[in-house]
């Protein structure tokens, strides 16, 4: 009975193979170098660059204020009624990615995304402490857990952990003075969601880059699935010149007696991705376009004497010539067409946008909302009186003094509530609220009217700069 009955279904689900990139050299592995050192220098420093702003702000060159609701870069100060500036510099990057997507393919997921770079960072920690390709494999595949094993594995461990500590740490001097928050980090006096928002990043960095790796670029990424949509037959991609490669050294075609092409099956393009893949079978979704497998193959072309670029960046309009046999197209007919110079012209467009809309901005701004409640009281002299509540919003470092005007009917007048002057002082970079008054004479055209336009001026007495809101001012009406 039992010899009849069906096989066991095939599991949907295989156990993940770990992926240990072997260690190449080449243009493109330099290049990924300079720019992890770049990219982590940016990251790990900026917090501690020192910018001065006078004595009232804070001079950490980038900082996220969140409790006085500001965003400083160096010399520009965004307030929260300025966000535009933030989702201006946002569309400025998912416009970026479409351009680099569009002329390299992934090419931001090969070089500078912060999953490639912090992996690549724990690759190189753990290439260090356990060797390359081969020793790491033997380590990996050794069931049994010796004390060296062990030892090698603590010492990656907590490397890694103190490197995922120092990300979590970094993220965390952004929002806080970076040299205070660190002295009340380790004197334990810092806030508890600065504590737990390092331990949540120093996991989170241990784990995406240390373990899961290539999984979070495959899986969890939802931009493999997205570029199709930029790319097109001109984009250029790494590729594998299949036409000269094929076939391979140890395939059944040269066994039979075909002329072997150049691709010699040594594996090198295979054993240097850190996603595990094999470029010789086509594009795929998990292909990051890092480039290693270029320097790999090209390494080993030279050293058995045949042309390098077997893997070289490509697009499809490249392969149809080259197997017509014409020569490929120049880079820059890749690179500039239409569909990248109207990503250009978008990306220009907004940046160019966001600083001219930075240079214009004044210094002072200011809100009037007029008191409802009620709209207009008669004095016992028959006066009408409109209150108003005035936000004045001083962008400077330091107090300024500001006169509060008014214009529209010569018999309207402007009184500041608590004052004689029409002057208030506004702290440094502050929002200052003042109620004022206006008044009309009784007789008086605003005054007999049921709505008058009216407009208030603000003058910072210091600069000269001024600013004004319309409003209206209510009377009796006939």
């Amino acid at each position: 009975m039992a010899d009849n009955q069906p096989d066991a279904p095939n599991s949907l689900f295989a156990a993940r193979e770990p992926v240990f990139p072997k260690k190449v050299y080449g243009p493109f592995r330099n290049l990924k170098w300079v720019i992890m050192a770049v990219t982590l220098g940016i990251y790990y420093l900026t917090p501690w660059i020192r910018w001065d702003r006078g004595p009232n702000l804070p001079d950490q060159a980038v900082l996220v204020d969140l409790a006085g609701r500001r965003f400083f870069f160096f010399w520009i100060e965004i307030w929260p009624h300025e966000f535009y500036f933030i989702a201006g510099l946002l569309v400025m990057a998912g416009l970026g990615l479409f351009l680099f997507t569009s002329a390299l393919g992934r090419v931001w997921c090969g070089y500078a995304c912060p999953q490639t770079v912090w992996t690549d960072l724990f690759i190189l920690v753990e290439r260090w402490i356990e060797g390359d390709r081969n020793a790491r494999l033997r380590l990996h595949r050794q069931k049994k857990w010796d004390f060296r094993k062990f030892r090698l594995r603590v010492i990656k461990w907590i490397t890694w952990l103190f490197i995922a500590m120092a990300t979590g740490g970094a993220w965390v001097f952004y929002f806080a003075d970076a040299p205070s928050l660190l002295i009340d980090l380790f004197t334990l006096n810092a806030h508890p969601v600065a504590y737990t928002t390092v331990a949540i990043l120093t996991a989170t960095t241990f784990l995406f880059g240390g373990i899961a790796r290539e999984q979070i670029c495959i899986y969890a990424c939802p931009w493999p699935r997205i570029q199709a949509a930029m790319m097109d037959e001109e984009t250029l991609v790494v590729g594998y010149r299949e036409w000269r490669g094929e076939p391979r050294k140890n395939s059944d075609a040269v066994k039979s007696g075909e002329p072997q092409g150049d691709c010699i099956d040594c594996m090198a393009c295979v054993n240097v991705c850190p996603v595990g893949i094999d470029i010789r079978d086509g594009q795929q979704m998990e292909c990051i376009t890092c480039a290693l497998c270029i320097d790999a193959c090209d390494d080993i072309m030279a050293k058995i004497g045949k042309p390098r670029g077997l893997i070289d960046y490509m697009a499809l309009t490249d392969e149809e010539n080259e197997r017509a046999g014409k020569d490929p197209k120049p880079i820059l007919k890749h690179v500039l067409r239409p569909r990248t110079i109207l990503y250009t012209a978008l990306w220009s467009l907004v940046g160019f946008g966001l600083l001219f809309a930075l240079f214009i901005r004044s210094d002072i701004e200011m809100t009037v909302a007029p008191v409802r409640n009620p709209t207009f009281v008669t004095m016992s002299d028959g006066t009408i009186r409109n209150t108003y509540e005035v936000r004045l919003l001083n962008k400077h470092g330091e107090d300024r003094p500001f006169r509060l005007t008014v214009s529209g009917d010569p018999s309207i007048r402007l009184l500041v509530e608590g004052q004689s002057r029409v002057t208030v002082n506004a702290p440094a970079d502050t929002t200052l609220n003042q109620r004022v008054y206006l008044q009309a004479r009784p007789g008086s055209d605003p005054a007999l009217a049921e709505r008058t336009a009216v407009r208030i001026w603000v003058e910072d007495i210091k600069s000269g700069d001024r600013a004004y809101k319309d409003t209206v001012f209510n009377g009796k009406g006939n």
